[in-house]
């Protein structure tokens, strides 16, 4: 698992791909946080308005690196010589997932900055701030997991992009208000469902500093489903 771990993150710095994914995060995540975010206006040493947009940002960057996790092996063919070699197919797949988990976690660090100027301007709670921090590293590893079980299902890097767009907004989605008013007039059984499945409502606790049992028991069920469901298509796929 730790070598296909070393070889999947060395292969995202062999590549523009890392640094482009790097360089867009760290500049979008900084002009949304001081313009839409507001982050003067506000007054508070804080960094939530950093941390209200990380979601919605791993929503589009998170498929583009997961986009090529498997599709990319089954294109070119090498993913035969992957699970031939004498690793367990579950350990292949965590190793992938922890290696691209490691990669958002060096571009979440990277962010540090921000963490200096809120120190600077005033007195933050740096636990809040850590806490935060975890939130979206739990977000980054969910959209991971489903991004990587949509990528073992196609060759084709930008159907497996499209479509895990498409399902993490589902998930971030599920909890707002226009969703759970409509399914609550609608459809009453699914609006509970909906909150219960919305990732962007998990991590506010996060944000606020809370950081519950059932908020991690939900973020790591729903990356290890995800993995399970990963293997299973593997294994499903292996004669295509």
């Amino acid at each position: 698992m730790i070598a296909v771990l070393r070889r999947e993150l060395a292969a995202y710095f062999a590549t523009p791909v890392a640094y482009v994914f790097i360089v867009i995060f760290l500049v979008m995540s900084g002009a949304l946080t001081f313009t839409l975010g507001n982050f003067f206006a506000r007054n508070q040493s804080d960094l939530i308005p950093f941390f209200s947009f990380i979601p919605w940002l791993f929503l589009f960057l998170v498929p583009a690196l997961t986009m090529r996790l498997w599709a990319e092996e089954r294109r070119l063919g090498t993913i035969e010589l992957l699970l031939t070699l004498p690793i367990a197919q579950w350990r292949a797949v965590v190793g992938k997932f922890l290696a691209a988990w490691a990669f958002c976690g060096i571009a979440l660090a990277l962010t540090f900055p921000l963490w200096i100027t809120v120190t600077w301007l005033g007195d933050p709670d740096h636990g809040v701030i850590l806490a935060g921090y975890l939130g979206c590293m739990m977000v980054a590893g969910a959209y991971l997991a489903l991004g990587a079980a949509v990528s073992a299902a196609t060759k084709n890097q930008v159907i497996a992009f499209v479509i895990a767009v498409a399902a993490c907004f589902v998930f971030s989605a599920a909890g707002s208000p226009v969703v759970t008013e409509f399914l609550s007039a609608n459809i009453p059984m699914l609006a509970d469902v909906a909150r219960a499945l919305s990732v962007s409502d998990r991590v506010n606790g996060f944000t606020r500093g809370v950081i519950s049992a059932r908020d991690l028991v939900f973020f790591a069920s729903f990356i290890g489903f995800w993995l399970f469901v990963n293997t299973v298509v593997l294994d499903l796929r292996k004669a295509d």
